[in-house]
């Protein structure tokens, strides 16, 4: 397979190899500059075309804390949620003072962003819902699906991964949807794996999937010494219709 070359302004990545099904994707260059970029990630043949909603190093947000992400509790505002650009979309961002740790003697969680079309809003998060506690965020949008994150310490997993722990450290890709997976969709992902990706970005790596049954998109990384899933989801309809969309979603998660 020949090697594939894409950039977004500032930032530069190949695919470097592909083992055993999983595209291995290698980062050459990642700018620290607050060089202005549009667009979103797309599918992993473009890979990043353009976003406008990762760092502040790839995306051109301010260096000094993402300040186009606007957080104040004005009315009417989802605290950490933009304004939409030019495309309708908008960027969320985990505020900084929003609370939720895990229990006493945890850093602060790490924050985290995602790009949505402007119709999706946030809706609440309960402890009875499937991952527990461990659910920060919900989105939805009722015509085209769904999104929430977990946010789980990685104690719960090893004892020896420390306060920088990585997706690496944890495991590789199929020990990682095999162990946490079931913790997405609430059974095996034993054959519902249709493609699994490894992306590095600004020296993060990020595990993607799409699964189905049920239509899923995961994404897996860890930061300081958490866990984080990202999953995009909807019903059959919703794919069949949305589906670019929700890739973009699902695509543009990043950790700051």
């Amino acid at each position: 397979m020949g090697t594939t070359l894409f950039s977004s302004c500032s930032f530069l990545a190949q695919i470097s190899s592909v083992e055993n099904g999983i595209s291995r994707v290698k980062a050459v260059a990642c700018s620290t500059g607050s060089d202005s970029v549009d667009g979103v990630m797309k599918r992993r043949s473009v890979l990043v075309s353009g976003a406008s909603l990762i760092s502040s190093a790839v995306l051109g947000f301010p260096a000094d804390g993402l300040a186009v992400v606007k957080q104040g509790l004005l009315a009417g505002r989802v605290p950490g949620l933009s304004e939409p650009d030019e495309q309708g979309w908008r960027t969320y961002r985990r505020p900084d003072d929003k609370s939720g740790g895990h229990g006493v003697g945890w850093s602060p969680i790490i924050p985290y962003l995602f790009s949505v079309p402007q119709e999706w809003d946030e809706v609440p998060v309960s402890i009875a819902d499937l991952g527990g506690t461990e659910i920060d965020l919900r989105f939805a949008s009722p015509k085209k699906g769904r999104l929430f994150v977990i946010v789980a310490p990685v104690l719960r997993f090893a004892d020896d991964l420390g306060d920088d722990a990585t997706i690496e450290k944890i495991g590789p890709p199929e020990k990682v949807i095999n162990a946490f997976g079931p913790e997405v969709i609430g059974e095996n992902v034993e054959g519902k794996v249709l493609s699994m990706d490894v992306e590095e970005l600004c020296g993060r790596k990020y595990y993607r999937y799409e699964l189905e049954p049920p239509h899923v998109l995961i994404t897996a990384t860890a930061a300081g010494n958490r866990l984080y899933l990202f999953s995009v989801t909807g019903n059959g309809l919703q794919w069949k219709r949305h589906y670019t969309d929700l890739k973009k979603i699902a695509d543009s998660f990043r950790v700051v």
